[in-house]
């Protein structure tokens, strides 16, 4: 099951069902009629703009901002998103959809355009000081990852981290325990980060040897925790490309790079 339906979907149901139970409940208490009041006249009053229909559907579904909601190529439909999860809502909040939706026409996957444009604004917005970076001099590309120290196909991918580099690919480590505070993989990952040399302790913690040194305050690591779950991960490692997209699992040195530079001509095609 895609996170999505576990995250959003029964967060609406529920607060869909709470709405209808409360519409209910209205409709089934008697309320005393005022009485009646002479008409008044009042001066005609300017006619104003249609209010946004998404303040009332944002509503309807606690927690939910009305710039979460988009207006979708479907009519009565609008798009949710939480971070770079995307749901599909119906205008009156009764219905919600999980999946991509595909122009036809153009076969273009427009939930996963939009989600590799959230996924390409966090990673942006997550400042660069807080990663561990490993890269060549004059790098080509730059990938950001999100690590578990304990993650063998994390320590696969790092085992060849000199290949990435000779290849020209700046890699970005995020640390993201896949365990929760307080975990041995969560200590090692603060751990990493609070020593002097972080980089050459990432490496040692991905050989398996033990850290000596002890976790600091301020550390990075639950920052980073929020985003990976904000990015939707289920594992590590995960490999974040410029444009957003995203590869879940160790991938090659020589097919990431295939991939990367087929990714950075595709924008002069389009120009040309």
């Amino acid at each position: 099951m895609h996170p999505l339906s576990r995250k959003i979907v029964p967060f609406l149901a529920a607060a869909i069902g709470c709405a209808q139970l409360a519409a209910a409940q209205q409709t089934q208490t008697p309320t005393q009629q005022p009485q009646a009041q002479p008409a008044q006249q009042s001066p005609a009053q300017p006619s104003t703009a249609k209010a946004d229909p998404r303040v009332e559907l944002s509503g309807r579904i606690p927690g939910t901002r009305p710039e979460d909601l988009h207006a979708s190529p479907i009519a009565g439909v609008y798009e949710l998103a939480r971070g770079a999860d995307i749901a599909y809502v119906s205008s009156d909040g009764k219905y919600a959809i999980t999946g991509d939706l595909y122009d036809l026409a153009k076969n273009d996957n427009l939930t996963e355009t939009h989600r590799r444009a959230l996924r390409a604004q966090m990673i942006a917005a997550f400042p660069e000081s807080e990663m561990l970076i490993f890269g060549p001099k004059d790098p080509k590309y730059t990938v950001t990852v999100f690590t578990d120290v304990d993650c063998g196909y994390c320590r696969k991918l790092h085992s060849q981290i000199a290949e990435y580099n000779r290849l020209g690919v700046r890699v970005r480590y995020l640390l993201y325990p896949r365990t929760e505070p307080g975990s041995p993989s969560w200590i090692r990952a603060e751990q990493v980060w609070c020593s002097t040399d972080r980089n050459a302790a990432l490496t040692k913690a991905k050989l398996g040897q033990d850290l000596t040194n002890k976790p600091c305050a301020n550390n990075p690591v639950a920052r980073i925790h929020t985003l990976g779950r904000d990015f939707g991960l289920e594992g590590t490692p995960d490999i974040v490309l410029p444009s957003g997209e995203m590869f879940p699992g160790y991938v090659p040195p020589d097919v990431l790079v295939q991939h990367l530079r087929e990714e950075q001509q595709q924008p002069q095609q389009a120009r040309n």
